[in-house]
């Protein structure tokens, strides 16, 4: 399959539709902060990423439109996936790998069912900038110099298109669920089910974005302003068919089933908001020992 002349493809319709006499304007940034140090603190494997949001449309109103295109979100995320040990790591554990990725995508209602679709380009190896500058932070820092970094997986591009399908379910006045399906093809090909539950009614209007890396949901659009508490908690699994951050020809051998299970919480004040959640990932290749906890923050100040 040619992924490069599918992204084109599908980049090319998301900016076509819809077509309206009235300007596009930003509705909302999003942003989420992932890291193992506010997890299990052990500086390994999906040890941090970061993913932003910009959304532009003409309108948001609390729900999604049925048309798609109407709403875009303009999605860069970056990330670090590293062995067990970044100076002296057991030989057959997973290869270092910096990922930066651009990408264009779409929400929209169809039929009552809340759909995600999108491109990335996805960019892997020293060509990322990314290796370098987490040699500098630990030289800043006075850390241990990540000698894994010079057999980090190579250069390479890969366009990938993900999709998710989700629906709404109210459990009472203060309880909402939210089963989804997901599929990806490109850097990592998959597809994954799963859901999640949010005990509280903030946010329940806002425009939500998943993380790529926990499947934590991030507000991208903000909709009505109440102040409050909500926790969340939620699981997927997925069947993974390959993936460029463990190729096949590595030591570290591919598992094919993967989970996750998470857990946050999303206070509300006045001219603040917070999100603080960890996840717990499963095994991803057959020699990793065991699973690993992350955590993820998002803080929002207004003056």
């Amino acid at each position: 399959m040619n992924y490069v002349k599918i992204t084109l493809i599908a980049v090319a319709m998301l900016t076509a539709l819809p077509v309206q006499a009235e300007q596009r304007v930003t509705l909302g940034w999003g942003r989420l902060f992932t890291n193992d140090a506010l997890g299990d603190q052990k500086d390994r494997w999906r040890t941090g990423s970061y993913q932003v949001s910009r959304v532009r449309g003409y309108a948001w109103e609390g729900v999604l439109p049925t048309t798609p295109g109407e709403i875009l979100e303009f999605r860069a995320s970056a990330q670090i996936v590293a062995p067990q040990d970044l100076s002296s790591p057991p030989p057959d554990d997973r290869r270092y790998a910096a990922t930066l990725s651009l990408g264009l995508h779409t929400q929209f209602d169809w039929r009552g069912n809340d759909v995600s679709v999108g491109a990335d380009l996805v960019f892997v190896g020293p060509q990322t900038g990314i290796s370098n500058f987490q040699k500098w932070i630990h030289n800043m820092a006075g850390l241990k110099k990540p000698t894994v970094i010079g057999d980090q997986i190579g250069n390479g591009t890969y366009p990938t298109l993900v999709a998710e399908l989700g629906h709404k379910f109210s459990l009472g006045e203060l309880a909402e669920l939210r089963p989804f399906v997901q599929a990806q093809a490109g850097v990592e090909s998959f597809v994954r089910i799963g859901g999640d539950l949010v005990l509280g009614t903030l946010g329940r209007d806002d425009l939500m974005v998943r993380d790529g890396v926990t499947g934590q949901r991030y507000r991208a659009v903000e909709g009505t302003r109440d102040q409050g508490m909500s926790f969340i908690v939620g699981g997927d699994i997925a069947r993974v068919f390959d993936s460029a951050l463990l190729p096949s020809d590595g030591i570290a051998t591919l598992s094919e089933d993967r989970s996750r299970l998470r857990a946050g919480m999303y206070w509300q004040g006045e001219k603040a908001s917070i999100f603080y959640g960890v996840t717990y990932l499963s095994k991803e290749f057959e020699q990793q020992p065991e699973g690993q906890l992350t955590g993820a923050l998002n803080l929002n100040l207004k003056f």
